[in-house]
Formats: structure tokens, sequence, C-alpha cells
């Protein structure tokens, strides 16, 4: 049986680390609002399913140390966490610069 993120070009594992990010970013705020409840998670799984690759092909690009591929992964797992992390920041940062566009206008 396929997995239904594939035919999205997502992988379970990627998608699952991503969200753990999220998580934990989510996580360490004081306040928690539906924002960080929901949202953190949502954007740190679907930043890691698409970014990650991109990302670790970047890393191998400027020779950046790594582990090396030993079938296990950790690379790219590493990489959807971090990428899960930073989503909801990039997140944030565009919706307050889209919030303040449209308050100018």
């Amino acid at each position: 049986m396929e997995d239904p993120l594939t035919s999205y070009g997502l992988k379970v594992s990627v998608v699952i680390a991503g969200f753990a990010g999220g998580v934990l970013r989510a996580l360490s705020h004081q306040n928690y609002t539906f924002r960080e409840a929901v949202a953190s998670p949502v954007c740190g799984a679907l930043a890691a399913g698409y970014l990650t690759s991109p990302l670790v092909h970047y890393l191998n690009a400027i020779h950046f140390p790594l582990p090396p591929d030993d079938g296990t992964n950790v690379t790219i797992h590493a990489g959807a966490f971090l990428v899960g992390i930073c989503a909801m920041w990039i997140s944030d940062a565009i919706f307050e610069l889209i919030s303040r566009w449209i308050k100018k206008q």
C-alpha cells in the first residue's frame, strides 16, 4: 500500500520530524494561542516536507560537514526538525509584514 503523502512528494518521516520541531517551537512560548498550538506544528510539518531536501542538497553543495549517509537518513531528519522549528519564525515575520502592509492601506 502506498503512503498517502507520497503522491504529494512528501516523506512521512520528514513531515513527522518537522511537526515535532513545530511542537517544540510552540511549547517554547509562555502563552499558548491557537496560532502556537495548531499553526506552528502544521507550518513545521509542511515546511519540513518541502524544504528539507533543498536544504540538505544545498549543504552538500557547499561542502558543509554532514554525517555519512548510512541509510538511516539522520541528516534529512535532523534537517527536517530544524526546518520545522524555523518555519513558524519565518511565517511570523511574513505575517507581520503582511499585516503592516494591510494597515498602511
